[in-house]
């Protein structure tokens, strides 16, 4: 017999001869009580149902809740909206805070499992825990990913006491709530938000955070070490440390509702240990008893929460029929849901799972813009300067400037981006003219960086996070691929993750720094759908475009990287002392639109590149050539591109990215597919970067780019 039937046989035959362990209920009404009963039983029976659909060929998913229903506790002691970040375990909790709005969730997991695409939540692309109603953003198989994000959600929720973004959702006194596994805390994310936690904790930042670590003592099939979870969480500093056991239904109220007030009322994080019993193994096929012994499977399972909530129950006076009913009434009714859903249509071709990919846009006002004294305020003797040339790293701090003017909303966080003023100065002055509100120090993690951004875009702010380095992104990318770009298609465009990421990046420091300072590897942001990634090659485009990414995200919902080329930064002259690469900053209605190309000269040979390489392209000045400035690396401007380069005989793609995985791998298949065939390519050799005299070695130079093209109009 498999233990699912095990566990409902025990059930049975233990309420029904009253053979049940000792509770005593407190805390909650007998009235109260049935209810959080009822939600269990529901939460049960999707569980047992998951798996017969799974076998009749109807389902998809059967990772359930069983052992975790205290959980429906927990999301009674909340207020339905404290945005929650859900373990995936967390069935029960979803359907009392469904409850609590008057909603049944029955048909809409069932949907869910069904991978229908009536399925009021993803829309049939994934089984996932979460509801725009119910302040549950959706998430997938988490590992601690959302750990970050419930950070940056709190913090948003602090800092919306003080400047309240148009778009804000969140009521001045709500809370955010992550909840995790227990197998969860050991990875290196959820050790990052905590740490994040409390360090913003003790810096005397308001962080209303409750943290719920649901202690099943194991993860598939690796026990956790007896002890652990407390050992590890309960001396944390700047975090408040409350217990409770979650397999009993009274306990785990109590539990949870005094560490939700604590941080309610004192506006800082705590964390909830709860311990529960997994049932049914990890999910599906998984068999317990193939790791564990049979005395320990059978151990969890005397400790079901059922047996102890009926228990509870039976002393606060229910009978033992009443309550089999309860429990036999909800896996009826959730199999005759299940026979009605069973030939529910799914998604149907690429373009139908595709289009939540894109979040629909949202309505934002339309601000006048900062007034002239404000400006010469903010700006004081930098006024002056707008109408000479400058340098990039000026014009874009300019830019900032201007946009945190004109959108209160706009909020720059990372590492020295405030009293520093960035590493290149880039942030220069922004703290002093915005004040810490605005203008975020944060501690040294890439990832609490980016969570920060993504939760406090949750609460309609508009997040401009800052990474020292491209080579530092790549330990935190998950936040980008696996929550910020994925919420809107699993969540069929009812949540979004807008944010405009700057990243200094790429070659050419002149003996500085090696390959973690100077990183040429874009594939992973390129690869990552939804995704917009900008890359200007002088300050005027920077501006503009920085510009273009901010209205994307504020009006369009964007997820947008801004890579600024480092070396270009301090950039004056193409040749010694000529100080043409410096421009004058830009009107404030100017921009460039996300796909817009630039095109310089309008030669037989286009030269297509970007960033360094336009540069480049420029101090090689090769004979009748029209150089065209890609700017927009994804999605790849293709239409744009095509139309620049119509008429050329010949086009070379300088390319500063590897060869492998590099840019120019896209434009030259779009350009192959589009008939063009004198067409090379000039990229970086697949390398690391080097550090002193060989910093460009790898990389492509103007010589480079003028024999290159010598040979693909020799070789015509």
């Amino acid at each position: 017999m498999d233990r699912v039937s095990i566990v409902h046989d025990n059930f049975l035959t233990r309420v029904s001869a009253q053979d049940l362990p000792e509770v005593t209920p407190h805390g909650l009404d007998g009235a109260s009580s049935r209810l959080l009963f009822q939600q269990q039983c529901l939460t049960r029976a999707l569980d047992i149902v998951s798996r017969e659909m799974q076998k009749a060929g109807n389902g998809f998913y059967t990772i359930g809740s069983s052992g975790h229903e205290g959980m429906a506790a927990v999301a009674h002691a909340l207020r339905v909206d404290d945005i929650a970040f859900l373990h995936y375990r967390d069935g029960a909790f979803q359907v009392a805070r469904a409850a609590l709005r008057g909603q049944d969730m029955c048909r809409d997991m069932l949907l869910s499992y069904a991978c229908a695409a009536d399925d009021p939540i993803s829309g049939g692309r994934h089984k996932v825990l979460g509801s725009r109603d119910l302040f549950i953003p959706p998430q997938t198989s988490t590992i601690a990913s959302h750990l970050p994000k419930a950070v940056g959600a709190a913090f948003g929720i602090g800092l919306a006491r003080k400047a309240r973004p148009e778009a804000a959702i969140l009521p001045r006194d709500a809370i955010a709530v992550a909840s995790f596994g227990d197998a969860s805390l050991n990875h290196s994310t959820a050790q990052g938000a905590i740490n994040a936690a409390g360090w913003t904790s003790v810096q005397g930042g308001a962080l209303p955070l409750l943290l719920i670590c649901e202690d099943n003592g194991i993860g598939i099939s690796t026990k956790t070490p007896e002890g652990w979870v407390a050992a590890s969480l309960a001396h944390r500093p700047g975090l408040t440390y409350f217990a409770g056991d979650g397999c009993d239904l009274w306990d785990a109220f109590r539990a949870a509702r005094e560490a939700a007030d604590f941080v309610r009322t004192h506006r800082k994080p705590a964390v909830l240990h709860l311990r529960t019993v997994r049932l049914y193994g990890h999910a599906g096929a998984d068999v317990a008893t193939s790791y564990l012994s049979r005395a320990e499977v059978e151990a969890d399972e005397a400790n079901d929460p059922l047996l102890r909530s009926a228990a509870g129950l039976l002393a606060q006076g229910m009978t033992a029929r009443d309550i089999l009913a309860i429990y036999t009434g909800a896996l009826e009714r959730t199999r005759e849901e299940a026979e009605q859903i069973a030939g529910a249509p799914s998604l149907q071709g690429a373009a139908a799972v595709m289009d939540s990919i894109v979040p629909p846009k949202r309505v934002s006002s339309v601000p006048n813009g900062p007034s002239a004294q404000a400006r010469a305020d903010a700006f004081g003797g930098d006024l002056a300067q707008m109408h000479t040339p400058q340098p990039m790293s000026k014009l874009i701090n300019w830019a900032l400037n201007d946009l945190m003017l004109t959108y209160p909303e706009t909020v720059v966080m990372g590492e020295d981006v405030g009293r520093k003023g960035g590493v290149y100065g880039v942030t220069q002055r922004l703290l002093s003219r915005f004040g810490p509100s605005r203008v975020v120090d944060t501690l040294l993690d890439e990832q609490a960086i980016l969570g920060l951004a993504i939760g406090m875009a949750h609460n309609g702010f508009i997040p401009m996070p800052e990474i020292q380095f491209l080579a530092y992104l790549h330990n935190a990318e998950d936040q980008l691929r696996g929550e910020a770009a994925t919420l809107p298609f699993f969540s069929n465009g009812q949540w979004a993750n807008p944010m405009v990421l700057r990243i200094a990046g790429l070659g050419y420091q002149k003996g500085f720094g090696g390959h973690f300072h100077n990183d040429n590897a874009l594939a992973v942001l390129r690869d990552i759908p939804g995704l917009i990634l900008a890359c200007p090659s002088d300050g005027a485009e920077a501006v503009q475009m920085l510009r273009e990414c901010h209205r994307l995200a504020r009006e369009e919902n964007r997820l947008c990287v801004f890579l600024e080329p480092i070396a270009l930064y301090p950039m004056r002259d193409v040749q010694p002392g000529d100080g043409a690469w410096m421009r004058t900053y830009p009107d404030l209605n100017q921009k460039i639109a996300v796909g817009e190309v630039g095109v310089t000269g309008n030669g037989p040979l286009a030269i297509v590149t970007f960033g360094n390489g336009r540069y480049l392209a420029a101090q090689a000045d090769v004979p009748n050539a029209r150089i065209v400035d890609l700017r927009w690396l994804a999605p790849l401007p293709l239409d744009s591109l095509l139309d620049a380069v119509k008429g050329c005989s010949h086009i070379l793609v300088v390319d500063e990215t590897r060869r492998s995985g590099g840019v120019a791998e896209g434009v030259m298949a779009a350009l192959f597919e589009a008939g063009h065939r004198n067409i090379g390519r000039y990229t970086a050799e697949d390398s690391f970067i080097a550090t002193g005299r060989a910093y460009a070695d790898t990389l492509p130079s103007a010589q480079g780019i003028c024999t290159a093209a010598q040979d693909l109009i020799g070789a015509a």
